[in-house]
This record gives C-alpha cells, sequence and structure tokens, in this order.
C-alpha cells in the first residue's frame, strides 16, 4: 500500500489541518501518517489558541516515521515559526524525501493569521526549493510572488514566476472574486487551467488541506502532476457537493461522502 505523511498543524473541530488531511488521504486510497506542528484551539468560526510544538519534538516525529514508514509523498500545511520550518527542511534533505506538496498556509478561512511575518522568508529560502508542488491560494501567491493579482493574466504571471523563481510546480487556486473554482497549474513554463463548477457551498472549512492532500496522495499511488491535481479537484468537489453543514461558522467538507460498506452504515 502506497503512503503519505502529512506535517501540519491540528485543527480540534476536525474540518482542516492534520484531521482533514487524515480523513482525505485515506478517502484517496494511501495509507495517511502524520506530523503535528502544532495544536489549535478552533472550530468553524474561528482560530482561539495555537500552540507549537519544539522543533526537537518535530524532528523526532519525522525519524520515527522516515527510519520505519517511509511515505511516498509528503503534504507540508500550517507550519508557523522559523524554527519548524527549518527542522522540516533539514530532514526532507536527510531522508532524500521526494512529491513534496507545500500548501503555504498563512490564513485560515475563518481569517485568523497562522504564520508569523518573518517564518514567511524562511519558508521562501528552505522550504520552498524542496517542493514538487506548491499550492497557494490569491493572497498567498501575492505574497509570494510580490504581485497584485486582479485577472487570469495576473495569475499566469505570478504562478510563473513564483515556479521560475523556487524551481517547483505551481498550482495558483482560483477564488477570491477572481476566476472563482478555476485552478492554474504552471510547471517548467507551461501554464494550464482546470476547471471547476461554482459549488454554492458556505461550508468550505480546510478546502486548501484537503485538495494539496489529495494531491500527494495522488502522488503517492504513481499519478502524474495534472492527472493528480484532476483527480483531487474531482474530490473536493464530490465532498462539498455533499453539503455537510456542521458548526455555527463555516463549517466542514463532507471528506467521507463516497465512502460506503458494512460498517459504515448507521443503526436501523
Amino acid at each position: 500500500m502506497k503512503t503519505a505523511l502529512t506535517i501540519a498543524g491540528s485543527d480540534s473541530c476536525g474540518g482542516a489541518g492534520i484531521q482533514a488531511d487524515i480523513k482525505t488521504m485515506t478517502m484517496n486510497g494511501v495509507y495517511a501518517m502524520s506530523a503535528i506542528t502544532a495544536l489549535t484551539a478552533q472550530n468553524t468560526t474561528g482560530v482561539a489558541s495555537i500552540s507549537e510544538v519544539t522543533p526537537e519534538f518535530l524532528k523526532q516525529q519525522l525519524d520515527c516515521i522516515f527510519t520505519d514508514i517511509h511515505p511516498d509523498a509528503v503534504k507540508i500545511g500550517m507550519v508557523s515559526s522559523n524554527a519548524l520550518i527549518e527542522a522540516i527542511a533539514e530532514k526532507l534533505k536527510e531522508y532524500k524525501t521526494s512529491n513534496i506538496v507545500v500548501d503555504p498556509v498563512m490564513v485560515a478561512t475563518s481569517g485568523s493569521r497562522l504564520i508569523a511575518e518573518d517564518s514567511i522568508l524562511t519558508l521562501k529560502k528552505e522550504l520552498l526549493p524542496l517542493a514538487t508542488l506548491a499550492t497557494p491560494n490569491i493572497p498567498e501567491a501575492e505574497v509570494l510572488s510580490g504581485m497584485e493579482i486582479h485577472s487570469e493574466d495576473d495569475m499566469i504571471k505570478a504562478a510563473r514566476h513564483i515556479s521560475e523563481n523556487f524551481g517547483c510546480a505551481v498550482l495558483l487556486k482560483g477564488g477570491h472574486s477572481i476566476n472563482d473554482a478555476n485552478d492554474l497549474l504552471c510547471e517548467n513554463g507551461n501554464c494550464q487551467w482546470f476547471y471547476g463548477k461554482r459549488i454554492d457551498n458556505p461550508n468550505t472549512h480546510g478546502t486548501g488541506c484537503t485538495l494539496s492532500s489529495a494531491i500527494a496522495a495522488n502522488l503517492a499511488k504513481g499519478f502524474s502532476l495534472d492527472s493528480a491535481v484532476k483527480r483531487a479537484k474531482d474530490y473536493i468537489s464530490g465532498a462539498l457537493s455533499a453539503m455537510l453543514d456542521l458548526g455555527k461558522g463555516c463549517g466542514p467538507m463532507k471528506h467521507s461522502f463516497n465512502l460506503e460498506g458494512e460498517f459504515a452504515k448507521e443503526a436501523e
């Protein structure tokens, strides 16, 4: 069985972060493992508190994983400090990791800031050059490229700039009123659009985590990058279309929308 590792923060309400990643990887047919960068106290209305792990403990988690069950792909999500970013980069190099998907999480869906300002520079220097793929949204791409994005042409320019500058493929996610639901993949100077249907569902907590984890799972299984992106977008469309409605704020998707079988049945 193929394996995938998520390195990210824990979401106590289960809709994003480590919890969403494990659900997504499982539903996409790989064995999921996790290294936790931070604990968060949060729900669908916002993030109340963040408690980081130490770099030493994060390294211990990664050592235990890589020396026993070496992952076929790695997804990296919320990493909020320089020391943690450096710890991850050190271990990815040490264990010669492949199929690395970096979701440069900077702000939660609820609007809460999730990374220190100076850590963005470390992310650019240490982590993005190791990535197979980076998956920024519009605001994150503006930070990474130093450009303002107001149109499709701006998306292409910014994605190409990030890809060329850091040496990784870039999936620039639409949204934020710009080309909503349509994402742009730039790899080795070539760009292609992945068109998605607009799903009228306000419950989008964890969509970025879910998309990057689904891509990592498909890369682990041997799919090409463009196929992995296409399959991941189809999966997230299904999860949104299931119209799960939980919580008082921006709720989670139904990651298990396609789960069937004896053990999933409810009591009659």
